[in-house]
């Protein structure tokens, strides 16, 4: 399916999001208020995953997208950084399964020749195991940065049209390595910070954007019901005038 961008043409705006967006942030500071190491914060939120994939699949979100490594993670400490990889070789051990079962598809973008051949081997069963599933996508951002993806989607167009120097939006879009989503709808980050910290950049455009306090391994389902009460309060213009919105639901 083709989906356009909300620069170009306004999209439906339905009462639930159709595409929610998570960076999920906040396990090591959870931990660290309860004088455990970072990497029980980090254990915690993969049940903080479990219950927000359950969630969103029971109150219809067809797509659910979650930013779990980022480019720039690679700075933290080693020994983090190691802990991390272990959790998603673990999590995939434990829960594509599931997905499966529940007709969850799975997708990974990102720069994936950063990870070890053990963890590309595993995530390359995963997609292929729940890729006729016809639920909720699941997708997870893994070494993935906006920056990156404007970036390479760039450079496969200008491969894909050679000799051609202006471009469109539509020429651009199929080459961003989430071209199979629509944009999404609502954007929630936890933790306290108010910043998109590159994810997503080109998508979130017209989204609309939910901030927490509450740490990711306690976002629970009545967490997200907040948000999705936020967001159905939000008059979603796109460019357009209230008035217009006003005559168009009259």
């Amino acid at each position: 399916m083709k989906y356009t961008s909300s620069t170009t043409e306004v999209p439906d705006a339905p009462a639930v999001p159709r595409h929610v967006a998570i960076i999920m942030d906040g396990n090591g500071r959870w931990a660290t208020k309860r004088f455990l190491p970072r990497v029980a914060g980090h254990a915690k939120g993969v049940d903080a995953v479990r219950t927000a994939v359950e969630s969103c699949a029971r109150r219809g979100v067809d797509y659910l997208t979650l930013f779990a490594f980022s480019s720039e993670n690679w700075r933290r400490p080693e020994e983090e950084v190691s802990l991390l990889m272990r959790l998603f070789v673990t999590a995939l051990e434990r829960e594509v399964s599931k997905l499966h079962t529940n007709n969850i598809r799975l997708r990974v973008v990102g720069d994936l020749s950063r990870a070890d051949q053990k963890l590309q081997g595993m995530i390359a069963a995963a997609e292929r195991k729940t890729a006729a599933n016809t639920g909720m996508t699941l997708t997870v951002c893994f070494n993935y940065g906006g920056r990156w993806d404007i970036m390479q989607a760039v450079a496969q167009m200008v491969k894909a049209h050679p000799g051609v120097s202006e471009f469109t939006e539509e020429q651009l879009a199929p080459h961003l390595v989430m071209a199979y989503a629509p944009e999404p709808d609502l954007f929630i980050r936890t933790g306290g910070e108010q910043r998109i910290s590159n994810f997503l950049l080109w998508q979130l455009a017209y989204t609309e954007l939910f901030f927490t306090d509450t740490y990711w391994p306690d976002f629970s389902a009545a967490c997200l019901d907040e948000a999705i009460a936020s967001y159905q309060h939000r008059e979603r213009r796109f460019g357009r005038t209230g008035a217009q919105l006003a005559e168009k639901t009259n």
